[in-house]
């Protein structure tokens, strides 16, 4: 799995495409969120800000990613000729995996201790934590289902655009509204208890017993894009 994810870095950083898509534009965009911090602090509360931080990389980056780079690997029989070596399936796919994992997890760690250095700390680390390591999964879990549906790399592009818009448009939402409103609805959505549990998590003011309970929301999705995954995804090029 190891010399999977060593190659794999190695691939990672030769990419333009995969560069930009995993560094530039979700950094330059939460660059911004933490730079006019004040503005969306008065109006939303820093948890906004944490919330759109969790998911602009997770989705730009870390999925978006994972959906390019799996099908680049099948596009090019890579897929086919490292499942003749002794790797296991789950080795696989952890080693191409990896690289961009650890990426999406960095960027979001160092971007949130700046917000936090700049603006003040997290009511809660720990359910911070546990709010972007969910996310991570559930965005993870998805990248594999949509992987599944996606023939080249350039088709990705257009695979991904629903559910990186969707989260994006979830946490938006969630953030600016509240879920005093549809709550039910706002929750069960892709990414909405993500993004309240963030909230609560920088915020404070909610009793953590019932913060914890918006990961369930979320591990369902995790289970689902497993399901999915599972159904859906090839390792070899579509005929």
């Amino acid at each position: 799995m190891l010399s999977i994810a060593r190659s794999e870095l190695i691939q990672i950083s030769r990419n333009r495409l995969v560069l930009l898509n995993s560094f530039i534009i979700p950094v330059a965009a939460c660059a911004f969120f933490v730079y006019r911090h004040d503005t969306f602090a008065d109006l939303y509360g820093l948890g906004y800000i944490a919330a759109v931080v969790m998911f602009t990389v997770t989705a730009f980056g870390l999925y978006a990613t994972t959906v390019t780079t799996l099908a680049s690997r099948r596009q090019n029989l890579f897929l086919k000729r490292l499942r003749s070596t002794p790797a296991s399936d789950a080795g696989i796919l952890a080693g191409l995996l990896l690289p961009v994992t650890v990426l999406a997890v960095v960027q979001v760690t160092t971007i949130l201790a700046v917000l936090a250095a700049v603006a003040g700390s997290p009511s809660n680390v720990l359910l911070l934590a546990a709010a972007v390591v969910s996310t991570v999964v559930m965005m993870l879990g998805l990248g594999l289902a949509t992987a599944g549906l996606t023939n080249s790399p350039e088709h990705a592009q257009v695979t991904t655009l629903p559910v990186s818009l969707g989260a994006i448009a979830v946490t938006t939402w969630v953030g600016i509204a509240g879920t005093e409103q549809m709550t039910l609805l706002k929750r069960l959505l892709p990414g909405g208890s993500a993004t309240e549990l963030a909230i609560n998590a920088w915020n404070g003011g909610v009793p953590v017993a019932d913060s914890l309970l918006l990961l369930l929301p979320t591990m369902g999705w995790v289970v689902a894009a497993v399901l999915l995954a599972s159904r859906l995804f090839r390792w070899e090029p579509r005929r």
